[in-house]
């Protein structure tokens, strides 16, 4: 009886340590050649296109789904300065389709684009030392989804 108890909490053990393991390592930023990076970050993120360079970060990005249909949260480190990200997604969003709603440059630049039934925000910040140059933060959402404020009480 204690070896078969002790068989499975050794299996369950191992198996317990695999997926902790699996988490752990699915939360990194794409690796590879640049080709097999962009391809990756394509199929997660659809038409929304990246400065040259950038990397998905996976560790805080929230991507529910992909290709043109994701909703979440993407964490971007690019390795350009934020004045030129903000020219990126000025000039290309709307080439590939997106209707520019608001943008603000200021120390956080924002800008709000649609497309079809799609609401895409981008936050953009300086990078920190030693770090990306400026940080992404692409927030994409149904347009006009209907979300419920919370009931007072």
């Amino acid at each position: 009886m204690i070896k078969t108890n002790t068989l499975k909490v050794s299996a369950i053990a191992l198996f317990l340590s695999a997926l902790l393991g699996a988490c752990a390592s699915s939360g990194d930023s794409p690796s590879g050649s640049p080709q097999e990076v962009q391809e990756v970050q394509t199929q997660l993120l659809g038409d929304m296109l990246l400065p040259q360079g950038a990397r998905l970060n996976g560790t805080e990005s929230i991507i529910i789904g992909r290709g043109n249909e994701w909703v979440g949260r993407a964490i971007v480190n690019a390795l350009q300065g934020s004045t030129d990200v903000y020219a990126f997604f000025q000039s290309e969003y709307p080439k590939n389709g997106w209707t520019t709603v608001t943008a603000v440059k200021a120390k956080t630049s924002i800008l709000v684009f649609t497309k079809g039934d799609r609401t895409a925000t981008i936050e953009i910040v300086d990078g920190s030392f030693g770090g990306p140059k400026s940080v992404i933060v692409i927030t994409s959402s149904p347009k006009n989804a209907n979300v419920l404020a919370p009931a007072r009480k």
